[in-house]
C-alpha cells in the first residue's frame, strides 16, 4: 500500500544518506493557564520577572494574561524537551503561590469577564496584539480562547531537501520544491489528522464551569464534570475553538500549494464580513477589533496544521511565506498531556517526527470538496467518539473502521521508524546532530499500536479510569496533577546556567519593549494602515 514511501526511503539508504533523516529540527510551544491556589484563573498580571510577553522569545502569553506560553528554539528532540523543562523550572521559581494548570481544558471559570486579555505594553505592535485578542473575544467568546494546547513544529534540514530533490530528479528552484513537498505533507497530515486526537487526545472531560450553563450533549460524570464516554479530545471537538465557525462566514484555506494557500487567506483577510461589521471597529473611542474582515489577521484562521515562515520586522506572515517560502510545519492538534509535567513526552515526539516522514514521502493528491468534508467529519467523530467500538470513518467515499485505518498507517510507518532508529545508531550520528540515541522510534510506534489494539491504553481512557478510581471530577483530578507537576519542577536540581539565560533574556526583553515604545512615531491608526498595506 505504501510502496512509494519504501522506494523513496531506499534511495536515502542506498546513497548512504540516511543520516540526513535525523537532521530535522523540532520546536515546541506549550500553553498553560496560570491558576490560583483554588484552581481558578489567575487574575494577576504576567510577572515582570518573566520578561516582556511582547519581546521575550521563550516566555510569553497567548490570548489571556493568564495563558502562559513557553517556546523552545528549534533543535533536536532532546534539546527541545530539555529547554522546555528548564523554562518550566524558571517559571516555577518565580510563580510564588500559583500553579500551571495541567490539562488543556480550563476549570473554575466565572464567565467571560473573568478572563483578562493579554497586555503587551504601550507600543503600536503591543496594542495591535491586544486589540486582535479583544476581537477574538467579540467574535468567538473569550472562554474558547483559554483552551491550552501543545504545538509541534518541525523542519527538515537543508541537506535533506537537497538530497531529496536530487533523488526525485526535480529541476525546479529548491525553494519551490520545498514548498511543493511541504504542502503535500500538509495535505496528508490533514487526511490522517484524526489519528492525533485518537492517540494523544487528553481532554475527554470538561469542568461544567467551562460551558457556563449552556446546553450540551455531553453526559454528566459527577456534579462538577461533563464527559464523553468515548471522547478523546473535546478540545478538538465542537465545544472548542474550531473551524466549524468558518462555515458560517465562508472561509477555507486552499492547501493545493503555496500560492493557492496565500491567495485563499489573503481573500479572507481583505473581505469584510457583515456579522463582524455589527461589532464595529472603534466604539466609544476603543478598538473592539482590528477590522471587520472575515479574518482580522492570518493567525485567526484556526487549522490543525500550518505552513510557517518567521516574519521579520513586523512583516505580515503571508508576505513572509510569499517571499521566502515554507520554513517549517506547525502541528497544532496536540492536547496538553495531563500526565506529563512538560505536557508532552519524547515517545510522542518520536512518533510525530516519523509521522512527518510518512506524510512527506507518500503520494499526496489535491483535496477535493468531498474529501474536505470527510476530513472535517473524521476529526470531529474521533474527538467525540474515537474510542467507540466499531467506529467507522470515511475514506474516499467509503466507510472504514478507525481501528483498521489506524493499523494500516502504523504498519506503513514501520520501515520509517526502523530507518530512523538505524540512522541514529550510525557511527557519528550523535556528533552530527547532538542526539543521545536514547529515543527509539520503533518502541514509540509499538506503544501507539497497543493503543490502537486496546483503546483503554489511550490517554483519554486513562484519564477517565483514574477519575473513576480516585472518585474525582475533572477539576480535582487536574488540580492534583498540577500540584504533582509543580512538585516535580520545584524538586529539580538547580541549574544556574539555564536560570541565568532566562533571567538575562527576560531583562533584555523588558529593555526591547521600552525601546519599541519610545521609538513609535505613528498613531495607532497610521500603524495599522501601514501594516495592512504591506505587499
Amino acid at each position: 500500500m505504501y510502496s512509494l514511501i519504501q522506494k523513496r526511503l531506499q534511495k536515502f539508504i542506498q546513497s548512504g544518506e540516511e543520516g540526513l533523516l535525523c537532521a530535522g529540527h523540532v520546536g515546541l510551544e506549550k500553553e498553560s493557564l496560570r491558576v490560583d491556589s483554588e484552581g481558578s484563573l489567575a487574575q494577576t498580571p504576567h510577572a515582570e520577572i518573566l520578561g516582556a510577553a511582547l519581546t521575550n522569545p521563550y516566555i510569553t502569553t497567548d490570548y489571556s494574561e493568564a495563558l502562559l506560553e513557553l517556546i523552545t528554539p528549534p533543535g533536536d528532540m532532546s534539546e527541545a524537551t530539555r529547554f522546555m523543562q528548564q523554562a518550566h523550572q524558571f517559571v516555577y521559581t518565580n510563580l510564588k503561590e500559583e500553579l500551571l494548570w495541567a490539562g488543556s481544558m480550563p476549570c473554575v471559570l466565572a464567565g467571560e469577564t473573568s478572563i483578562p486579555l493579554a497586555r503587551y505594553g504601550k507600543s503600536n505592535a503591543g496594542n495591535m496584539k491586544t486589540v486582535y485578542r479583544r476581537g477574538l473575544g467579540y467574535r468567538y467568546g473569550r472562554v474558547m480562547q483559554v483552551i491550552a494546547g501543545v504545538h509541534f513544529n518541525y523542519s527538515f534540514s537543508d541537506e535533506f531537501w537537497q538530497a531529496f530533490q536530487k533523488h526525485e530528479k526535480d529541476s525546479q528552484p529548491l525553494k519551490d520544491f520545498i514548498a511543493e513537498r511541504y504542502f503535500g505533507l500538509l495535505r496528508n497530515l490533514q487526511r490522517i489528522g484524526w489519528l492525533i486526537p485518537y492517540l494523544f487526545g487528553a481532554s475527554p472531560a470538561v469542568c461544567k464551569s467551562f460551558l457556563h450553563g449552556q446546553e450540551t450533549d455531553l453526559e454528566e460524570f459527577d456534579a462538577s464534570t461533563y464527559y464523553g464516554p468515548y471522547a478523546t479530545s473535546l478540545r478538538m471537538g465542537d465545544i472548542g475553538y474550531q473551524n466549524n465557525k468558518e462555515n458560517e462566514v465562508g472561509v477555507k484555506a486552499n492547501y493545493d500549494g503555496l500560492e493557492s494557500y496565500i491567495d485563499s487567506l489573503d481573500c479572507a483577510i481583505e473581505t469584510s464580513c457583515p456579522r463582524y461589521e455589527k461589532i464595529g471597529v472603534v466604539v466609544d473611542g476603543t478598538y473592539r477589533q482590528l477590522n471587520t474582515n472575515i479574518l482580522q489577521i492570518e493567525n485567526e484562521y484556526y487549522s490543525t496544521v500550518r505552513p510557517k515562515q518567521p516574519p521579520v520586522d513586523g512583516e505580515k506572515p503571508m508576505l513572509a511565506l510569499k517571499r521566502r517560502g515554507v520554513k517549517y510545519i506547525e502541528l497544532r492538534s496536540l492536547d496538553v498531556n495531563i500526565f506529563e509535567p512538560l505536557g508532552v513526552n519524547e515517545p510522542q515526539l518520536c512518533f510525530l517526527e516519523s509521522l512527518m516522514f510518512f506524510c512527506l514521502l507518500d503520494d499526496s493528491p489535491s483535496i477535493n470538496d468531498i474529501e474536505r468534508i470527510e476530513i472535517d467529519q473524521n476529526e470531529m467523530l474521533t474527538a467525540h467518539r474515537g474510542r467507540e467500538p466499531g467506529l467507522n470513518l470515511m475514506r474516499c467515499g467509503k466507510e472504514v473502521l478507525l481501528k483498521q485505518w489506524a493499523g494500516e498507517i502504523l504498519s506503513g510507518m514501520k520501515e520509517i521508524c526502523e530507518t530512523l532508529d538505524g540512522a541514529e545508531a550510525l557511527d557519528g550520528a550523535e556528533a552530527q546532530d547532538g542526539r543521545s540515541g536514547e529515543t527509539n522510534y520503533m518502541s514509540s510506534l509499538m506503544a501507539q499500536q497497543a493503543a490502537v489494539d486496546n483503546p483503554e491504553q489511550t490517554p483519554s481512557a486513562k484519564i477517565l479510569a483514574e477519575m473513576r478510581e480516585q472518585g474525582e471530577g475533572f477539576y480535582h483530578f487536574a488540580r492534583r496533577m498540577a500540584e504533582q507537576h509543580a512538585k516535580y519542577f520545584n524538586d529539580l536540581p538547580e541549574n544556574d546556567e539555564a536560570m541565568r539565560l532566562f533571567k538575562t533574556e527576560a531583562q533584555k526583553s523588558l529593555q526591547r519593549q521600552k525601546e519599541m515604545e519610545a521609538s513609535d512615531t505613528l498613531s495607532f491608526d497610521e500603524y495599522l494602515n501601514d501594516y495592512f498595506s504591506q505587499g
